[in-house]
């Protein structure tokens, strides 16, 4: 069953309003709803004219949200909003909404929370599952070791 372009056009407004999604989201979201061709790209048009798609608002509430609940580094945000095709520039400005001290600290907890629960281990072994969990996690790896030399020598 096809949808009109007007019934469509409502059902992305209310997706949209919900949250913000990027285009490649309204654009799935169109298929799934077997809009396609001109029609697919009017409403794309018509939800940018009035607000309801911004992808650099997008990429900055995103960026947001994936660092403060889920503790992501910088790393895993790009490479999640680029298989969302979001421009370098929105990138760029979205890498702006993450704070350098809140995310060293935060950087900072999560390896010394690791670290703590590898505390039976070595240290050796206990910086290393430190390391490996926050490169998994996204972060940079000269700002993992700058921050492991900064807890040995805090040791000594």
């Amino acid at each position: 069953m096809k949808l009109s372009q007007q019934i469509a056009l409502e059902k992305l407004r209310r997706y949209c309003a919900y949250q913000d999604r990027c285009h490649k989201e309204v654009r799935d979201k169109l298929i799934t709803l077997k809009v396609y061709g001109d029609d697919l790209e009017e409403i794309i048009i018509d939800l940018i004219k009035d607000d309801f798609l911004n992808e650099e608002r997008f990429a900055r509430s995103y960026a947001r949200g994936k660092f403060r609940n889920n503790l992501w580094g910088r790393i895993k945000i790009k490479h999640q909003l680029k298989q969302r095709y979001i421009s370098d520039y929105c990138i760029r400005k979205a890498m702006e909404e993450i704070d350098p001290e809140v995310y060293l600290n935060t950087l900072s907890d999560i390896i010394m929370r690791q670290m703590s629960k590898n505390a039976d281990t070595s240290t050796l072994i206990a910086q290393d599952k430190a390391i490996k969990y926050a490169v998994r996690r996204g972060y940079e790896s000269p700002l993992i070791f700058k921050i492991i030399k900064g807890l040995e020598d805090e040791r000594r």
